[in-house]
């Protein structure tokens, strides 16, 4: 289990508790969390839940896969270094903590 803040564009906090093995995405989506849509249900098919790791996080968590890079490409004004797919982010207990910023909208 990890407690996980997701921070909306604008300002809203969402902490929540996601269970180990789960994804960031599953995360806000279970909490009902705005702003994240996975419309392809977390295949790293489409970027509906892109979000933007906080700059404390960046290089605290596991590097993306090529697949992940190429949907980026697709993300509402993303971040070559900040900028994550949440569906292919698997919690451990190493995101304790994490922050999450959602962009001002998903594309």
């Amino acid at each position: 289990m990890a407690k996980i803040t997701y921070i909306e564009f604008s300002g809203a906090e969402h902490v929540v508790d996601v269970a180990s093995g789960l994804t960031v995405m599953e995360g806000a989506r279970d909490n009902n969390v705005p702003g994240i849509e996975a419309d392809c249900g977390g295949a790293c098919a489409c970027s509906t839940c892109h979000i933007y790791l906080d700059p404390a996080w960046v290089g605290k968590v596991p590097a993306k896969d090529a697949m992940e890079e190429d949907m980026l490409d697709f993300a509402y004004e993303p971040s070559p270094e900040r900028s994550r797919l949440s569906c292919q982010m698997k919690v451990t207990d190493a995101l304790e903590g994490l922050i999450v910023h959602i962009p001002e909208k998903q594309i």
